[in-house]
């Protein structure tokens, strides 16, 4: 593993953006994701009730939720950024990955902003603001992908492989024999199924 590998896999403060092999930033995405795809399904659902005043009220502060939890998710994250060796593909990566999500976390304090309020006629979430939810939980799925792509392709922030190996051993307790009864077994199992 190179140098700049390893960098990208170890936290800049463990304090602060948790400890190796365990990183916050992918823990605190899911309450951003979370709050504003379930406003999205509020503003939809606000066409279908009869009384949507509470559905538009709910997509309001769901937005609101999002913000905050955006906010967390950008500190910890512009962290891990710095621990990624500038001019490389991660690197790259990692900053369109910031770019649409700064893009989505201020298209969404604009929706909010356009919203304060809104719900007070108890109607339906206004069309033009039902698109633009729709418009940035698209961008934020490609965001998504960005960031999947950084910790399950590229291992950022993700334990090396010898310690994921860890894993795949034998259990505490359990000696060579316990190994080689396992895999007798599991060709045991897999023969009948052989050609």
């Amino acid at each position: 593993m190179n140098s700049g590998m390893r960098q990208a896999k170890q936290p800049v403060s463990a304090l602060l953006t948790g400890p190796y092999g365990h990183p916050l930033h992918p823990l605190l995405v899911t309450v951003p994701i979370g709050a504003w795809v379930a406003s999205l399904v509020f503003d939809i659902g606000s066409h279908l009730a009869s009384k949507p005043g509470f559905l538009t009220q709910g997509s309001e502060w769901l937005i609101a939720v999002g913000l905050l939890g955006a906010l967390a998710a950008a500190l910890v994250g512009f962290l891990d950024l710095a621990g990624i060796p500038a001019g490389t593909r991660a690197f790259r990566t990692a900053c369109l990955h910031m770019c649409l999500n700064l893009g989505i976390t201020s298209a969404y304090a604009a929706n909010f902003w356009w919203r304060r309020g809104d719900y007070a006629h108890g109607g339906a979430v206004r069309p033009d603001m039902l698109a633009l939810s729709a418009g940035c939980i698209a961008a934020l799925v490609l965001s998504g992908y960005l960031g999947g792509k950084l910790a399950f392709r590229w291992g950022v922030r993700v334990a090396d492989e010898g310690t994921q190996a860890e894993g795949f051993g034998a259990a505490a307790g359990q000696g060579a024999a316990g190994q080689s009864a396992q895999g007798q077994s599991a060709q045991g199992q897999r023969a009948p199924f052989a050609g």
